[in-house]
């Protein structure tokens, strides 16, 4: 079977004011999603490999779509995350297959790298379904500033034999943030955590 896509989604947000406060450099979100056949849909399939390959050549499309949507170099991505939402006649698993295997490499090589593992989320529902895209930092998962989630809903999609992949990138953490933890400039890159 081919990968069919029905169409791509690409959404940014840029936050200028929070709490009242200007902030200093605009923090900007982008994320984009690939509304694809599902080909498992109404059948359940013990191998999902297929899946596992169209992520593969889908991650590597939508991350270059959410960096340029974001207009900076793959290396100043700061954060990322991804998502993914089945139709109703797919299953979770269909989304766990999309992003667990081996989107991954894919999406870090085109943010210039990436050591912390990529947040994830999946879900099923029906057309305009709403999901929480987690972010979190690229290279050290114990960046508090960075933890953050964008909400993602395209009006028309899943249909019930559908999928939806989503990927997100950042040029920064959260707007003033104070909670203290590892600061970016503290990083050693590591393992991924610190």
């Amino acid at each position: 079977m081919e990968l069919q896509v029905r169409t791509y989604y690409v959404v940014t947000d840029e936050c200028l004011i929070e709490g009242g406060k200007k902030v200093d450099k605009p923090t900007r979100r982008a994320a984009a999603a690939a509304v694809i056949k599902n080909p498992y849909a109404g059948v359940y399939q013990e191998d999902l490999s297929l899946l596992y390959k169209w992520s593969e050549d889908l991650g590597e499309i939508l991350t270059k779509k959410a960096v340029a949507a974001l207009g900076i170099k793959p290396e100043e991505v700061e954060s990322y995350g991804k998502a993914a939402i089945a139709g109703m006649n797919g299953e979770r698993e269909h989304c766990a297959a999309l992003m667990h295997p081996a989107l991954g490499k894919p999406i870090r090589d085109n943010v210039g790298g990436g050591r912390a593992l990529l947040p994830s989320a999946k879900k099923m529902g029906g057309p305009g379904t709403a999901i929480d895209l987690p972010l979190g930092h690229k290279d050290a998962a114990f960046v508090r500033s960075h933890f953050d989630a964008m909400e993602i809903r395209i009006p028309d999609a899943p249909a019930d034999d559908e999928l939806v992949l989503i990927i997100g990138v950042t040029n920064s953490g959260r707007p003033h943030p104070r909670v203290g933890g590892l600061q970016v400039s503290e990083i050693k890159g590591e393992d991924g955590l610190r």
